[in-house]
């Protein structure tokens, strides 16, 4: 696996949100865009990441951030994850995972001794003119968030 780094241009990509909606990386130039790839929606460790930067999403929007969840999860599966935590941001969906594929971040994965292929949970800060900034790639799903907003205080 040999996802982006930091200076590479991020890929262009449209996607439906949770209500179906089509929604380009494009539709935020001028923003910071932090694009977050998780496995798969409702599930433990994909909760407590995005109930994290829901409840962040004030810091967040001080920083000039919007943030993007992106997933290979059905766009109805993205619509009860919002409602079912309240979630304040935009999810994503990527069937076909050809997005997380432009990022890098489709791959092998090991869990309880199988390998299957899937999304890496790794995450891209896009700048205003939409390259990427800063990759996270070194987190737990709780702490996400801050590593995120530690970096946005450095800067």
């Amino acid at each position: 696996m040999n996802y982006l780094s930091a200076g590479s241009p991020a890929p262009a990509f449209t996607l439906n949100d949770q209500n179906g909606q089509a929604v380009s990386l494009s539709d935020f130039n001028g923003k910071k865009v932090l694009v977050y790839f998780y496995p798969k929606a409702m599930t433990p460790g994909c909760k407590v990441q995005a109930c994290s930067l829901r409840d962040s999403q004030a810091e967040l929007t001080a920083n000039n951030v919007v943030v993007l969840g992106i997933s290979p999860d059905p766009v109805a599966r993205l619509k009860k994850f919002e409602e079912k935590d309240e979630l304040n941001f935009t999810l994503l969906s990527d069937e076909d995972h050809a997005i997380a594929d432009a990022f890098g971040v489709w791959g092998l994965k090991k869990f309880m001794g199988k390998e299957y292929e899937g999304i890496h949970r790794i995450s891209f800060l896009v700048d205003e003119s939409g390259t990427v900034e800063q990759v996270f790639d070194k987190f737990k799903t709780k702490d996400h968030h801050q590593v995120v907003l530690d970096y946005l205080a450095k800067k």
